[in-house]
């Protein structure tokens, strides 16, 4: 009988552990929180109002893209200027720049260690911090660089079109899938 107990004790983590998964793309995101940013430019970016919370797809726009990333990723230090390249290219088009938000979520990384993270890269887009690891365990503990699409539809809900680990490998290709999604 003890030896059954001790047996499902050990075995708890491991199963507790296998229900957390990365978001399926054609899925729904779990209901993650961040700070409403304290930057007036970002809120107005974003289309968020208030103080408090808010969750990713309260975003006004029909398409997001979430990187997450960590400060000490050395693959994330590299991807940094290809995605600083794919903001840029949403920035300057007309079709792309009210239609498509980039946020990042720093796993792991406090405060201070995103916003060096985000002098160190030249980000434009809002960083937030996710110190206590709380999204990266609703996210099913996704390695980094990892990059999800959020197609936002009109009547509130949300399904998502991309989930995969590691960069971006082609911007290019990448724009066509995000106007494809704006096309549906």
């Amino acid at each position: 009988m003890i030896w059954t107990i001790l047996a499902c004790l050990l075995l708890l983590p491991v199963f507790s552990a296998a229900e957390v998964v990365p978001p399926a793309e054609g899925g729904k995101l779990p209901d993650i929180r961040l700070a409403i940013p304290a930057d007036a430019g970002y809120r107005t970016y974003l289309g968020i109002k208030g103080e408090g919370t808010f969750s990713l797809p309260q975003i006004k726009a029909p398409v997001v893209i979430v990187e997450i990333f960590s400060m000490y990723c050395p693959h994330c230090q590299r991807e940094a200027p290809s995605v600083n390249d794919l903001y840029s290219k949403i920035q300057s088009s007309e079709k792309l720049k009210d239609k498509v938000k980039l946020v990042g979520i720093g796993v792991g990384n406090s405060p201070f260690e995103v916003e060096y993270f985000k002098k160190t890269y030249s980000i434009q887009f809002p960083l937030f911090s996710d110190g206590e690891f709380i999204v990266h365990k609703q996210l099913g503990e996704v390695r980094t660089p990892y990059f999800i699409g959020i197609k936002n539809h009109r009547d509130g809900s949300h399904t998502l079109f991309y989930s995969k680990l590691g960069g971006i490998a082609d911007n290019a290709g990448f724009l066509k899938l995000i106007q494809a999604q704006l096309n549906q």
